[in-house]
């Protein structure tokens, strides 16, 4: 849950994987529905924006605080960076969890149990127990970022030692008492892999079954779209960013390519999102459970599916693979594709993604 640089905010119309305006394919909104938007900031440290198509602006208002309400809940029932009074939050949990079983919130609890359930059919690549690893990175790249003369990368025997302490098969779940406990006391958790995607789609679900469910959700790249837009279209445009745009411009230039969906859910994973520079060479936050360092297979992966939170999971886990197992793995996953940006520029996709680029006929 790192800050994202104000750039974000000041690029957002090209923004990887944002909401493209396509004003030239736009026909006008129908007279009965009218479209809104509405932007906010410090739940899960990005900007969020919805767009969504009602008739009535008091609707739209209506829904869209609702939103920011229910994203401000769950992140600071996520973070696990700040604790806040009187809420048993993943702080909270990291720092008290071995010593007892811990009560937490039921949005927590769901979360991790699901992660617990979802975790072996990542090939292994996505831990939410690597929290003591991830630790290390994070507080190098925070030092790096107040001294960069004296940034370093974290020291591998500490690495190392610290993957000891990252088995789930450590954490403790107590479904009927909704508590969660650590048999190891150095193992912390991490759902920086997850979080977000799966705080999204509990929002879009709710905007789903709202008076709204055309609407199109934008939580900092990770993108959730309801119903087709009211204005003749039948899909959203999300625009994929260009990975050296997004380093060299601070998230401005304009998008690599352009995916068209409704309904779907669309996460990109990339190694220039969080990332520090140490001796002219960039370390990303994508940190790999083998080697326990960043990846650098390929430069970013987007996939697309219908659930937000499984698109977040498996960007995270595709990441992490060579391309050529990613494509192996995706092609046994119902309902999901994908879109990778390799090293050298190129882009790779599977058929379905291929199709996704395809504007559509109005």
């Amino acid at each position: 849950m790192k800050k994202q640089a104000l750039a974000v905010f000041l690029c957002l119309t090209v923004l990887f994987a944002s909401a493209l305006p396509m004003a030239a394919q736009c026909g006008e909104p129908k007279a009965e529905y009218k479209k809104y938007s509405y932007m906010f900031f410090n739940t899960f440290d990005t900007v969020i924006t919805i767009i969504g198509y009602a008739e009535k602006k008091e609707t739209f208002d209506e829904l869209a605080k609702k939103s920011e309400d229910m994203f401000t809940h769950l992140h600071r029932i996520y973070n696990q960076y700040l604790p806040y009074e009187g809420l048993n939050n993943l702080y909270y949990v990291n720092a008290n969890a071995a010593t007892k079983p811990v009560k937490v919130p039921p949005e927590l609890f769901e979360l991790i149990a699901w992660c617990k359930e979802k975790q072996p059919e990542t090939n292994g690549k996505v831990n939410i127990a690597l929290g003591a690893v991830l630790s290390l990175w994070h507080d190098e790249r925070e030092l790096a970022e107040m001294n960069p003369e004296k940034a370093k990368l974290p020291d591998m025997d500490k690495l190392k030692e610290a993957n000891l302490h990252t088995s789930m098969d450590d954490v403790i779940l107590n479904e009927a008492e909704q508590t969660i406990y650590f048999k190891d006391p150095r193992l912390k958790l991490d759902l920086g892999a997850v979080a977000k995607g799966y705080a999204t789609e509990i929002v879009a679900r709710m905007l789903l079954s709202s008076p709204m469910p055309s609407f199109i959700i934008n939580a900092g790249g990770n993108v959730r779209t309801g119903h087709p837009p009211l204005d003749g279209r039948t899909a959203w445009g999300i625009g994929i960013q260009n990975p050296d745009d997004a380093i060299v411009l601070q998230n401005s230039g304009e998008p690599i390519e352009v995916l068209y969906l409704s309904d779907r859910s669309l996460v990109t994973s990339g190694d220039y999102q969080r990332y520090y520079t140490v001796d002219g060479q960039r370390y990303h936050h994508l940190i790999s459970p083998d080697t326990l360092m960043p990846a650098t297979f390929f430069r970013s992966v987007t996939i697309i599916t219908e659930d937000s939170g499984i698109a977040d999971l498996l960007s995270t886990a595709v990441f992490l693979m060579p391309v050529e197992e990613g494509q192996e793995y995706i092609k046994k996953l119902d309902g999901v594709d994908a879109l990778w940006i390799l090293n050298d520029g190129s882009i790779v996709m599977t058929e379905g993604a291929q199709k996704a680029t395809a504007p559509p006929e109005n």
